[in-house]
């Protein structure tokens, strides 16, 4: 009766393990094939990068659908160190995708991990953010993304459209940005063309931006601000500074100029986010090797203004822009 107890209990046991055994390979197919984390770190929190989040989330549960994917956001605070630790943990928990959206997030993304997947957003220049000499379009090995650089030679004509009789034009930007330094320099070297005098305002952290802001109005007849993280944070402390100024700013996308400016060029974050989210789609599903996907651009730009601050300050408009919602 013992030896018969004991083999039915032998049998009992074998068949829990094979059980286990079974379950446990349905999860590991079902977590490599089908369900996929994602690790999202936005630089900081202001309109243009949660819209690009936004437009990457429901661009991935669209075509995965919300229970194949878990999404582990973290927000930077605008500090770089902070950047470098979300990554860390990403690198950790080994997750099957970074978004870096931002400059700082792709830079601190691209230094943590050469074998996880890293899609930028958010992201002016990859040249200049990734220090490539030889830019051809494509970053390769395990990085690609979206730019949200609008055409600045045409942010560039903005200004001389909107402000002809202009001479003095300042370029008010955080000069810890390695894109909002580039984006400024290239739009001087239009501007210049065009017959404007041109001098830099950069600021190194927001501790410095009104009194920065306030010099830049002294010595300006109109400002322009790039797609700069930091200004976008602190719109208010810009507007604040250049309406009792009367200076005019224009910007270089809607969230800074909702703000602080009167007009734009701006492209819409949200749907370059969710360009971003059709791309992850396509890298986690195999369906793209990521290192051969060139760097892709907002489909459109539109130009814009925003009516209270033109109304403020008495700048006339023409009829093809639109008005900031």
């Amino acid at each position: 009766m013992k030896k018969i107890i004991a083999i039915a209990l032998a049998v009992l046991m074998l068949a829990s393990l094979a059980a286990c055994g079974e379950a446990s390979g349905e999860n590991t197919t079902e977590a490599g094939g089908d369900t996929y984390t994602i690790g999202i770190c936005q630089i900081q929190t202001h309109p243009a990068l949660d819209s690009a989040t936004q437009g990457f989330k429901d661009a991935v549960v669209a075509a995965l659908g919300e229970d194949k994917v878990d999404f582990k956001y973290q927000d930077a605070g605008g500090e770089f160190p902070n950047c470098g630790t979300i990554m860390d943990g990403f690198v950790a928990e080994n997750v099957d995708l970074i978004l870096a959206n931002a400059t700082p997030p792709l830079q601190a993304a691209a230094s943590a991990t050469a074998d996880i997947p890293i899609l930028g957003t958010s992201v002016t220049d990859y040249a200049t953010a990734l220090n490539i000499a030889d830019w051809t379009g494509t970053v390769g090995g395990n990085i690609s993304g979206t730019s949200d650089l609008a055409p600045l030679d045409q942010q560039a004509a903005m200004i001389q459209e909107l402000f002809p009789d202009a001479k003095n034009v300042g370029l008010l930007y955080c000069s810890a940005e390695p894109n909002s330094v580039y984006q400024v320099n290239v739009v001087e070297g239009y501007l210049t063309e065009m017959g404007y005098t041109c001098e830099q305002f950069g600021f190194s952290d927001a501790n410095d931006l009104a009194s920065v802001t306030q010099t830049a109005c002294d010595g300006s007849d109109v400002i322009y601000i790039p797609t700069d993280n930091t200004c976008a944070t602190y719109t208010e402390s810009i507007a604040n500074v250049v309406l009792a100024a009367g200076i005019p700013v224009v910007a270089g996308e809607s969230g800074i100029c909702s703000g602080c400016g009167v007009a734009t060029l701006s492209i819409s974050y949200y749907d370059l986010g969710y360009t971003t989210g059709e791309m992850a789609v396509k890298i986690l599903t195999g369906e793209a090797d990521i290192s051969e996907m060139p760097v892709e651009f907002a489909p459109e730009v539109t130009k814009m203004y925003n009516a209270a601050n033109c109304e403020a300050l008495g700048v006339t408009i023409p009829d093809d822009y639109e008005p900031i919602a």
